[in-house]
């Protein structure tokens, strides 16, 4: 599941093709997340702050709760802070 060949663990857990790409940008995003916060050495009080939401959701992001986040949700935190996400559309090859 190399990403040479454009699969991804996704692809194999999720029931449906529309599942995994959700599930890729949610990681994604995630990822993304903590790398900022990381990043800057927020505590997990200073970035619940920053990006909206409670001290134990920042928890649950840092544990990688994955199932516990939904795509929009993933969207407004990473804009509150700071960052842009850029969702590209091409045909499937």
């Amino acid at each position: 599941m190399s990403q040479d060949s454009g699969t991804s663990i996704w692809d194999v857990l999720e029931d449906s093709p529309a599942e995994a790409v959700t599930m890729k940008l949610r990681s994604k995003l995630m990822m993304a997340l903590e790398q900022h916060i990381k990043a800057r050495n927020w505590t997990q009080a200073e970035a619940a702050r920053r990006l909206g939401v409670t001290q134990p959701r920042i928890s649950d992001l840092k544990r990688g709760k994955i199932d516990l986040f939904a795509l929009d949700g993933l969207v407004q935190m990473a804009l509150a802070a700071g960052l842009t996400v850029d969702l590209q559309i091409r045909d499937a090859a």
